[in-house]
C-alpha cells in the first residue's frame, strides 16, 4: 500500500509501513465484566481465556484480585491454564493488592495510579508530589517480586501533560516494562491522544486504553499507534462500563486493512465474539462492524447482483479473513439474481417465469417486515413449480418441564410416515433436553450443527409470541428457518426441527436408523 500515514504525515505521527505489528492487551474478563449485569464464572473465564490465547492476544488480565476470593478464584483458574499469553491482574495503587494478585498466581500486573488532580485530590486525597513517590515504591516492590510490570495514569486523558509525563517517566525509571495513557472516561480527542502519547513514547513502550463515550475508541486507538504506542488495551466486542471500551476486532482489521500491520490471529474474531456474547448475555448488534450478523449480508438487489459478479464489489475485505461467510439475504429489496442465486444453493432449478413468481412472493413476504428464511424460499418455490414435499421429520407430540429441578423433555416423532416411540431426556435446559430427546429418536444418527439462534421478535402482553431464527448446518449444506410460538421453546424446538428436515430432504440413502 502506498498511503501508510494517518493525519497526513503529521510531524507527531510515525510511517505505519515501519510498524511490523501491535501487541494487544484484552480486558475482557476485568473491565468487559464491569459492565451492567456481566458475571463470570471461573469455568466461563477460562473458556474465554483460551480462545483469546488461540487468537494470539499477547496479554490477558484476568480481572482484579481485590475484588474479592471469588474474584481471586477466576484470576487463579486462568492463570493456571499454562497460556502463552501473559496473565495479569488489575491492581490499585496499594500493596496489598499486588500481593493478593501473586496469590493468584499471575505473570505480572496492572498498576493503575491517579494521574489527573480530580483522581489525585479528590478521590486519593494525596499530592502529586506523593503520588509519584508511592508509584515508585510499588513498581519496585513488584519487580523485586519477579512480575511484569504495566503502569496505568488513570484518567490520563484529563491529566495535566506535564506531570502525566513526570509520573510514568518515574515509573518507567523505577523499571516498569510499560506504561498506559488511558482514556479512562472517553474525554479524549484525536488531538489530545496524538499529542500525549507522541511525549510518553519517548520514556518508553507505551499502551493505549480507549473507551467509546464519544463514538471515538478506534480512531483514537489508531492515532496512538500513529504517534507510537505499540499496545492497545481493548475487550471483544467492545463491551465494557458505560459505552464500552474500543473493540479488539476492529482495531485489528483497521490496522491490518488499513495498514498492513499484524495484532491477532485474524480468523478468530467472529468465534470470539459469538463465545462472549453467549456467555455475558451482551448480544451483538447486527450492523457491528467485523463480528455483525450484517456485516456481510447483502440484500439489496443492485448489491446482491454486484457482489455475485464480483466478491470485493460491496465489501472492503473479504469475509474468511476474519472467520466469516458471505449471506445473500432474501427480503423486499431482492432482485432476481439474488433470489437465483438461493434457489441454486439449494439445487432447485427454476424457469424465468417461476423465477419472476418466486421474486413476487419473496418481495410481498418482505413488504411485511420479514426476513424470507431459507425454508421460506424453498417453500414459495415448491409452491410456484407445484410439486409436492415430503416432510421426512415432523413432530407429533413434544412436552417439556423447566421448573423446579432438573430440565426434562419427551418428544415423539413421525420419521418417513411412520411414528417413532416416544423418547425423554433430560438437559441443561429445556431447549438442550427437548434436542437431546430429538437424537435420541433419530437413533443419533443424524449429524447436525447449531450455527446461530436469534430471538428475532416479540409482541407485546401477556400472549407475547417470540419467533426465533435458527441456522443449522449438516455437512456443507446450511438452511435458516424460523418459527413463531408463544411458547419460546416450542418456537425453538420446532424450527430446529424443521431445519434438520430440509438438511435430509434431498438424500436418497436412509440415513435416519430406526432404532
Amino acid at each position: 500500500m502506498t498511503e501508510t500515514r494517518l493525519f497526513g504525515g503529521h510531524p507527531l505521527t510515525r510511517d505505519l509501513s515501519d510498524v511490523a505489528d501491535v501487541q494487544f492487551l484484552d480486558t475482557t474478563l476485568r473491565d468487559g465484566e464491569q459492565a451492567p449485569g456481566v458475571s463470570l464464572s471461573p469455568d466461563e473465564k477460562a473458556r474465554i481465556a483460551r480462545k483469546l490465547d488461540d487468537a494470539e492476544i499477547d496479554v490477558i488480565e484476568a480481572g482484579s484480585a481485590c475484588t474479592g476470593p471469588g474474584e481471586r478464584k477466576t484470576i487463579s483458574r486462568v492463570a493456571e491454564l499454562d497460556l502463552d499469553a501473559t496473565v495479569t491482574s488489575f491492581c490499585r495503587g496499594i500493596k496489598n493488592d499486588i500481593d493478593l494478585a501473586m496469590e493468584c498466581g499471575v505473570d505480572g500486573i496492572n498498576l493503575v495510579v491517579p494521574a489527573s488532580d480530580r483522581h489525585i485530590e479528590d478521590k486519593i486525597g494525596t499530592s502529586r508530589e506523593d503520588n509519584v513517590e508511592s508509584t515508585v515504591e510499588l513498581v519496585e516492590y513488584a519487580k523485586d517480586h519477579g512480575l511484569w510490570v504495566e503502569v496505568i495514569g488513570e484518567d490520563g486523558s484529563r491529566a495535566d501533560l506535564d506531570y502525566l509525563e513526570a509520573l510514568l517517566g518515574a515509573a518507567i525509571d523505577a523499571g516498569a516494562d510499560r506504561i498506559c495513557w488511558a482514556d479512562t472516561v472517553g474525554h479524549a480527542t484525536p488531538d489530545g491522544a496524538l499529542e500525549a502519547v507522541s511525549r510518553l513514547s519517548e520514556l518508553g513502550p507505551v499502551s493505549a486504553h480507549t473507551h467509546d463515550d464519544l463514538g471515538l475508541a478506534v480512531m483514537n486507538a489508531l492515532v496512538a499507534v500513529a504517534a507510537g504506542a505499540d499496545m492497545v488495551h481493548g475487550t471483544i466486542n467492545g463491551i465494557g462500563e458505560r459505552a464500552g471500551n474500543v473493540a479488539l476486532e476492529e482495531v485489528a482489521i483497521a490496522l491490518d486493512h488499513g495498514y498492513d500491520v499484524a495484532t491477532m490471529d485474524l480468523t478468530q474474531p467472529y468465534d470470539l465474539a459469538e463465545l462472549v456474547a453467549t456467555t455475558t448475555g451482551i448480544q451483538l448488534a447486527p450492523n457491528k462492524a467485523v463480528v455483525g450478523q450484517n456485516a456481510f449480508t447483502h440484500e439489496s438487489g443492485i448489491h446482491t447482483d454486484g457482489t455475485l459478479k464480483d466478491d470485493a464489489m460491496y465489501e472492503p475485505y473479504a469475509p474468511e479473513k476474519v472467520g466469516r461467510e458471505r449471506r445473500l439475504a432474501l427480503g423486499k429489496h431482492a432482485g432476481r439474481a439474488g433470489v437465483e442465486a438461493g434457489l441454486a444453493e439449494h439445487g432447485i432449478d427454476v424457469t424465468d417465469d417461476e423465477l419472476a413468481a418466486v421474486v413476487q412472493r419473496v418481495k410481498e413476504i418482505g413488504d411485511r417486515g420479514r426476513r424470507v428464511t431459507d425454508a421460506d424460499l424453498m417453500t414459495i418455490a415448491e409452491e410456484v413449480k407445484g410439486t409436492d414435499r415430503d416432510r421426512r421429520v415432523e413432530i407429533v407430540d413434544l412436552t417439556t418441564v423447566a421448573g423446579g429441578g432438573t430440565p426434562t423433555a419427551s418428544v415423539r416423532l413421525s420419521v418417513d410416515g411412520e411414528e417413532r416411540e416416544p423418547a425423554s431426556a433430560t438437559g441443561s435446559g429445556p431447549v438442550d433436553a427437548a434436542m437431546t430427546a430429538i437424537e435420541k429418536a433419530l437413533g443419533n444418527s443424524v449429524n447436525w450443527n447449531l450455527d446461530s439462534y436469534h430471538v428475532d421478535a416479540i409482541t407485546g402482553n401477556t400472549d407475547a409470541v417470540v419467533t426465533v431464527e435458527v441456522e443449522m448446518s449438516r455437512g456443507d449444506k446450511t438452511v435458516t428457518v424460523s418459527n413463531s410460538d408463544s411458547d419460546i421453546t416450542r418456537a425453538s424446538v420446532y424450527a430446529m426441527v424443521n431445519a434438520i428436515d430440509r438438511l435430509i430432504e434431498d438424500e436418497d440413502e436412509r440415513v435416519i436408523a430406526d432404532d
